[in-house]
């Protein structure tokens, strides 16, 4: 039978100063926000939107991500740790067993996902006065990218790696530090980054050729379930990422899915009784 089992032997760090170190999971998050801030303002523009509005929702969204997704791993997937060493939730470092800067490298999406939900909410009450649901339907679809480039990292980590597997295009994963590393795995960090670029792809389809956008929550909701449903699904094809984990039938990945999917089928009717929100901007914010 053939095979194209690679063999992953890629260093996380492209370099280090006094230190210090540019890791590419660092490089292409800070991509996935500059990528996403081109394609909100080309929809801004298009839609003759403030353009601070657009600079405000990415400052909140670049906040809320990094609280949520860091706080949603301490919380959900490494309490008993974090509980314990409460500093180390927010600052980007390791004091125990030696000081040691480590960068935020515990993030879980999860966690973002409230955070950038809870992060808008409140810009939309500040700032544009508008449903957080018209944000939504707007900031999710460069998000849908961010997950891509997100996982993309997560691979150049050699992280949430996939189970054993005899596919063809099994990846091993030389510096994941579980056991048998020569073992061919499931490459689920692919799996989900082509889902997520598929989901930016259908996405943007729904914003540009048709008139879903008018239905406040549609898109939002498509999101949720087009991301989720891909998410616990290849979560099947994961190791389990914390101990506790060994045993159970659904994974924490997967329990934290279900009510982002079911949120997600409920925007799909609910949409349908949201007002057209038009483009009515209010008249501060009518000088650009």
């Amino acid at each position: 039978m053939w095979s194209f089992f690679v063999t992953w032997d890629v260093d996380p760090e492209i370099f280090s100063i006094g230190g210090i170190s540019v890791r590419y999971y660092g490089l292409l998050f800070a991509l996935a926000f500059i990528f996403g801030y081109k394609i909100e303002e080309k929809m801004f523009k298009s839609e003759g939107l403030p353009m601070k509005w657009l600079d405000k929702a990415w400052l909140y969204v670049a906040i809320a991500t990094i609280i949520g997704a860091r706080l949603g791993h301490c919380i959900f997937y490494d309490w008993a740790y974090y509980s314990a060493h409460p500093l180390e939730m927010i600052l980007p470092v390791r004091f125990t067993p030696e000081f040691k800067f480590t960068g935020y490298q515990g993030l879980a999406s999860h966690g973002a996902a409230i955070g950038i939900i809870v992060g808008l909410w409140y810009y939309s009450r500040r700032v544009t006065k508008k449903s957080i649901f018209w944000i939504l339907d707007r900031a999710v679809i460069p998000i849908a990218l961010a997950g891509f480039f997100i996982r993309m990292g997560n691979l150049m980590n050699s992280e949430i790696v996939g189970l054993p597997t005899s596919v063809p295009w099994g990846f091993r994963f030389v510096n994941s530090g579980l056991q048998n590393p020569e073992l061919p795995r499931h490459p689920t960090q692919l799996y989900e980054a082509i889902c997520y670029l598929i989901s930016f792809g259908i996405l943007m389809y729904l914003y540009w050729r048709t008139n879903v956008k008018k239905h406040m929550g549609f898109i939002f909701g498509a999101f949720l379930i087009l991301i989720f449903i891909a998410r616990f699904i290849i979560e099947f094809a994961k190791e389990v990422q914390e101990p506790w984990e060994v045993g159970m039938p659904l994974n924490m990945g997967q329990i934290l899915s279900i009510p982002f999917v079911l949120v997600g089928i409920f925007m799909l009717w609910y949409s349908k009784k949201l007002p057209d929100p038009g483009t009515k901007i209010p008249k501060a914010d009518q000088k650009r």
